[in-house]
């Protein structure tokens, strides 16, 4: 994989056909970043078009392009089409194909320049023609910027810009209280602020923006779904898929709960664990030393970041939930 400083001097060449993909289901950080570099290429005068592998939530549809992202798993005739035509592909905030989910086979057999901008461990770098992967950044929306800055187009920063990547950069810094709010990323955010960025209406986008039934949904899982295991520093909230269709849950309206229990005093781990009816999805979030990358890997075919990771399992819940106790038994010493 070339460094992504060779691709600097192409940006400004020659127009050419570009799709901007990310992974499944994808997060705050995943579509701003997306749309983000959408918005630069467009101005530097690319063909460009944004393809999600999966749909997403209703609460990151008000970002500014938002509306011309093409839904793989609703679309694949007409994705397969403009995938086909593509001369650059981006791939931004997944390590590996495999995140693609059912865009993985069609991504790996394309012939064009594949473009990794990525902040997770262990990236598959023979995917790609060039790239930069880089886990002490924050988010991919970090690395965003820091790409339109060192490729020579600050100037065209503008608000739809700034809107997509404060998006990303805030949600996965946890409103910037994580470790990865480094610095730069108070900088960063200094800068887009005198570039007249309104931040508190993008708050309003993504945390008041949710229908009744989730609310009801998460006050009633952190009443009988939740288990603290205080032995352990542990707490696990487990959601059988009866849970998802009484309260009529989407995609996205999950995303956060796993943090909840770091309100209680002690606790070092936090799993959630949902039947998803297809698979069981796992998401793993720690305070401290505790690597849930490396945790994710060794038990639940995942990984991610040492502070937050996700997982699968084609186990049933309840099988899922015994493996996830097991495993925080054997790494029981590392939590205390």
């Amino acid at each position: 994989m070339k460094t992504i400083q060779e691709i600097f001097p192409l940006l400004t060449a020659q127009p050419k056909k570009v799709v901007i993909t990310m992974h499944q289901k994808p997060d705050a950080d995943a579509m701003g970043s997306s749309l983000g570099l959408y918005h630069l290429l467009k101005q530097l005068g690319h063909s460009v078009t944004v393809i999600s592998p999966t749909n997403w939530a209703d609460w990151l549809k008000w970002m500014p392009g938002a509306n011309t992202v093409i839904d793989f798993d609703y679309n694949k005739d007409k994705a397969a089409i403009i995938l086909n035509e593509a001369e650059w592909l981006f791939c931004l905030d997944f390590n590996t194909l495999l995140r693609t989910r059912n865009m993985a086979d069609k991504l790996a057999k394309l012939s064009c320049v594949k473009i990794l901008i990525d902040h997770h461990q262990q990236p598959a770098v023979e995917s790609f023609t060039y790239g930069i992967s880089d886990t002490s950044k924050s988010s991919t929306c970090e690395m965003i910027y820091d790409f339109i800055n060192a490729s020579g187009h600050a100037d065209k920063i503008n608000n739809d810009i700034a809107e997509c990547l404060y998006a990303g950069v805030m949600t996965d810094t946890g409103s910037f209280r994580f470790p990865s709010a480094s610095a730069n990323v108070h900088s960063m955010v200094a800068d887009l602020k005198h570039r007249g960025l309104q931040h508190s209406q993008i708050h309003e986008n993504l945390f008041d923006n949710f229908l009744e039934n989730r609310l009801r949904f998460t006050g009633y899982v952190l009443q009988n779904r939740m288990d603290v295991y205080y032995e352990h520093n542990t707490a696990m909230i487990s959601v059988p898929w009866k849970d998802l269709v009484k309260y009529e849950i989407k995609t996205g309206d999950t995303e956060g709960l796993v943090n909840f229990p770091f309100s209680i005093k002690g606790i070092k781990l936090a799993a959630l664990i949902i039947d998803r009816e297809e698979e069981i999805r796992c998401s793993f979030r720690s305070k401290g030393n505790f690597d849930v990358n490396t945790f994710a890997r060794k038990y639940f075919e995942g990984g991610g970041h040492f502070n937050a990771a996700g997982g699968r399992s084609k186990d049933t819940l309840e099988k899922t939930i015994q493996r996830f106790l097991e495993a925080v038994k054997e790494n029981s010493s590392q939590l205390q």
